[in-house]
């Protein structure tokens, strides 16, 4: 157990965050909720103001570190906290850099999920040479991962230039799936009894109407849609088509781009192919994660590699615009051969878009509670396979268009979608952005509001689990028109 104790508790979990990076799952309390003895290493840490210094001060197993900022004078109350916290993260951050040396963090001090947005607005703000340095020498960022997060937010620029203040992008959580992933923690449920989903799909038609009404009263538009899951093609081809249908009826009009994250391959046929092909659908997901057959039953995937490779070659000759798949560096039990062999074969497929995820063991996946019977990848192998998916992506053609980091990465790592030129997301780079407000339905989604022109954006949770979903969506319905009131 690690304890901290601090004169601002405030910011306890960024401090917890600093301290993941180089200790992992470690359980993490405050200092005087435990017997103090019980702890293995006590964090200390105080910010200090005189004026307009503040002085943040961490101590640690008879070491210290002390990092002094200076507050503008003109600075508002969010600027002053933003400093606070930058204060106490990058004390704790390089005391912990001298503590644990060999741990990798190419990100630096970085816990965020958004490196690029932190990147872009150090660059309005100062410039992007400004932007460079502070990401190297302030948050000790590799250059590697800085020119990554360069690189990906001037491709984004002209979408995040296209955003108008009325638009809104809709997305549709579906949150069922065949059978359970070992790495996965998404609230999704086994699809089991039919009657379970049939109740579902008539709460989200119920759900989407209300939505629908909002848009209209409000005069927003829909820039773009995407349904994901879950596993969004575990409806039968009947129950997508209606659902589809309803969209429409509902929406009018799926903007510029609409998208279905297919996934599993075991959960695709023709017939759902067509009725999402007949409904505009444009863009899918393939998602194989590995090529390697072993790995896939390691996983709890139920399908081979052969059925990826079939399904593939189906979406081709029907005639969508845009297929992405998804690859995992770090599964349990695969090499950097296994994942040279995987990206030799989705090359081989030639998708227009290939997102490079980094495994990440997530607290509530079966993964974790199985964590000792599996081997893993280290820090190094982790940064080589990563390496690996970029090199495939980039010999097919593609460039890096967005990004996020996630809690508990192999290797302090990233995820990572590449695309060939034209065939980027534009609801990708709005929701890890936050440029443009979401327009969420169903259970375990997110709704958004960005407020244009005043770095504000607001969050409306749906339920997490498809009973609590059902019972509560007369008040979620409520919440909703509030929020966007």
């Amino acid at each position: 157990m690690i304890a901290i104790s601090t004169n601002r508790t405030e910011y306890r979990n960024d401090i917890a965050e600093e301290i993941r990076l180089f200790l992992g799952m470690s359980e993490i309390v405050l200092l005087e909720e435990i017997d103090p003895a019980s702890a293995e290493i006590v964090f200390y840490l105080t910010l200090v103001q005189e004026g307009l210094l503040y002085t943040a001060h961490a101590k640690a197993n008879d070491l210290e570190q002390t990092e002094t900022f200076e507050l503008a004078e003109n600075a508002t109350a969010l600027e002053k906290k933003k400093l606070e916290k930058r204060a106490l993260k990058l004390a704790c951050y390089h005391l912990l850099k001298r503590m644990y040396p060999d741990v990798a963090t190419p990100w630096g001090s970085l816990t965020g999920i958004r490196p690029t947005k932190l990147f872009r607005e150090l660059s309005q703000e100062g410039g992007e040479q400004s932007a460079r340095e502070q990401f190297i020498d302030l948050f000790d960022v590799s250059e590697e991962k800085t020119d990554l997060a360069a690189r990906i937010c001037a491709v984004q620029e002209p979408f995040i230039r296209s955003v108008q203040s009325n638009q809104i992008d809709l997305y549709v959580g579906i949150p069922f799936c065949k059978t359970k992933c070992l790495y996965c923690s998404f609230p999704s449920e086994v699809l089991g009894k039919q009657d379970r989903l049939t109740r579902y799909l008539e709460a989200l038609k119920r759900d989407i109407a209300a939505g629908a009404a909002l848009v209209r009263e409000k005069g927003l538009s829909v820039r773009s849609f995407y349904m994901g899951g879950g596993t969004p093609t575990v409806l039968s081809a009947s129950q997508m088509d209606a659902l589809l249908t309803f969209l429409r009826e509902q929406y009018g009009s799926f903007g510029i781009e609409a998208t279905v994250e297919a996934g599993r391959p075991d959960t695709i046929d023709r017939e759902k192919l067509l009725v999402l092909k007949q409904h505009g659908i444009d863009r899918i997901s393939i998602n194989p994660q590995t090529m390697n057959d072993e790995t896939l039953k390691r996983v709890g995937r139920s399908h081979t590699r052969e059925d990826i490779v079939r399904v593939y070659d189906l979406a081709r000759e029907i005639g969508f615009a845009s297929i992405n798949m998804d690859l995992i560096a770090g599964l349990p039990g695969e090499t950097k051969d296994d994942v040279q062999r995987s990206c030799d074969a989705i090359a081989m497929l030639r998708p227009d878009n290939l997102t490079v995820h980094s495994l990440a063991i997530k607290r509530s996946s079966l993964l974790k509670k199985e964590l000792d019977d599996h081997a893993l990848s280290t820090a190094e192998q982790a940064e080589q396979m990563t390496r690996i998916g970029a090199v495939c992506a980039e010999q097919m053609g593609m460039n890096p268009y967005y990004m996020y980091r996630q809690k508990y990465m192999s290797g302090n790592l990233e995820n990572v979608g590449y695309a060939l030129p034209g065939k980027e997301c534009v609801y990708n780079i709005d929701m890890m952005e936050e440029t443009a407000s979401i327009l969420s339905h169903g259970a375990g989604t997110m709704t958004k509001r960005v407020f244009d022109g005043q770095n504000r954006i607001e969050r409306l949770p749906s339920p997490k689990d498809v009973p609590t979903y059902l019972n509560k969506l007369d008040k979620l319905i409520e919440d909703k028109a509030q929020f966007f009131a």
